[in-house]
């Protein structure tokens, strides 16, 4: 298969020249509306590069709701636009829909960018030969701004990987740091609802899943390619009480929902290939790397043999966040840098074939 990058990279071109880019954006809600501003805030920047970012269509449920987008924005619920688009983003979340959208469009040859985490994670069997063959780019899917995909698909694969833990997740993080402050689980949660930190119901969160498709993706570029995400064990911070808050602290320590992926024993329990991955809530020590996270920023320690421990920590949700990571991943595909490859065997890696028949 063809790269996907852009015909003439912008870094081999001697003479800059404005060139039209037809983009496609499937779903339009908090990080859907801020990727269309943070394009109109870069557009010298593109300018800069001899790139004209044209919007050919943004897919949403009911194109006759008033939305906060940049005036002109063609807002439609038919995805036909894709036909004509060089790079579509997708924020629309789910699974069922986007794959139905977006498989058609890959096969094609053409670009993906995503954040959706749960896609990538639940649907990897359809989307690996996409993702070896360069076409898919999905920083923002994993602590959206704050960059840890492209590190670890890149320079960290030179270090000796032996384990990860991450907090991930800015409700269980919100809803923990308001039971230390006295509330009870219900309430935490209650108020994390009201305010818009929550979905109804709340289960993708406070059950651990969202960590777990989380890592599931990271799993990916440090153990092994293939890391099915039915291979995390799961388990929320719902049992959380009172006293067990009150026990941490008083043995100065805090309590975080940590996503873990550690090297083990072949054959032991909730194991995969040599890999145990787990969501779970941790107690753990108030001067911890991961007990600096609060609200919605997020925070990994990465261990390799080389590097030492690495520490990545910011914001991990938010529109202007997530979208900071897309619009990065589309700079990436304009310079000609391919897509996020994980971690293959010799016979694989760009220009793999493709499922598509």
């Amino acid at each position: 298969m063809q790269s996907p990058a852009p015909a003439h990279p912008i870094h081999a071109q001697h003479q800059v020249h404005v060139r039209e880019v037809t983009l496609g954006l499937l779903g339009c809600g908090s990080v859907g509306s801020a990727i269309l501003e943070l394009l109109e805030r870069r557009r010298q920047t593109f300018a800069d590069m001899g790139v004209r970012i044209q919007v050919a269509g943004v897919l949403v449920r009911d194109a006759s709701r008033p939305r906060d987008v940049p005036r002109g924005t063609p807002l439609t619920d038919d995805p036909s636009f894709l036909n004509k688009c060089a790079v579509v983003i997708e924020v629309m979340g789910g699974t069922e829909r986007p794959l139905e959208l977006l498989r058609p469009y890959l096969c094609s040859g053409r670009p993906v960018i995503t954040a959706n985490k749960a896609l990538l994670a639940e649907c990897w069997d359809d989307l690996r030969p996409f993702a070896l063959a360069g076409q898919l780019y999905y920083e923002a899917s994993v602590m959206a701004g704050t960059p840890v995909i492209g590190p670890m698909s890149t320079v960290l694969r030179a270090s000796t990987f032996q384990r990860f833990q991450a907090v991930v997740n800015g409700t269980c993080n919100f809803i923990l740091t308001r039971m230390e402050q006295g509330l009870d689980y219900p309430e935490a949660l209650a108020e994390a609802q009201a305010l818009g930190y929550a979905e109804d119901p709340p289960t993708l969160d406070v059950g651990g899943f969202d960590s777990a498709h989380k890592l599931a993706v990271l799993a990916r570029f440090c153990a092994d390619g293939r890391f099915p995400f039915q291979a995390v064990s799961v388990q929320g911070i719902e049992h959380l009480t009172q006293p067990d808050i009150q026990a941490a602290a008083a043995r100065g320590e805090r309590y975080k929902l940590v996503a873990e992926l550690m090297r083990t024993a072949d054959g032991k329990e909730d194991s995969w290939e040599g890999w145990q991955a787990k969501v779970h809530p941790l107690s753990l020590p108030g001067d911890h790397a991961l007990c600096s996270t609060a609200g919605s920023r997020n925070a990994m320690l990465f261990e390799g043999d080389e590097c030492g421990p690495l520490l990545f920590a910011g914001g991990g949700a938010g529109g202007m966040v997530t979208a900071s990571a897309v619009v990065g991943d589309l700079l990436d595909w304009l310079i000609g840098f391919p897509g996020h490859v994980p971690l293959h065997g010799p016979e694989e890696g760009l220009g793999a074939e493709t499922n598509c028949g």
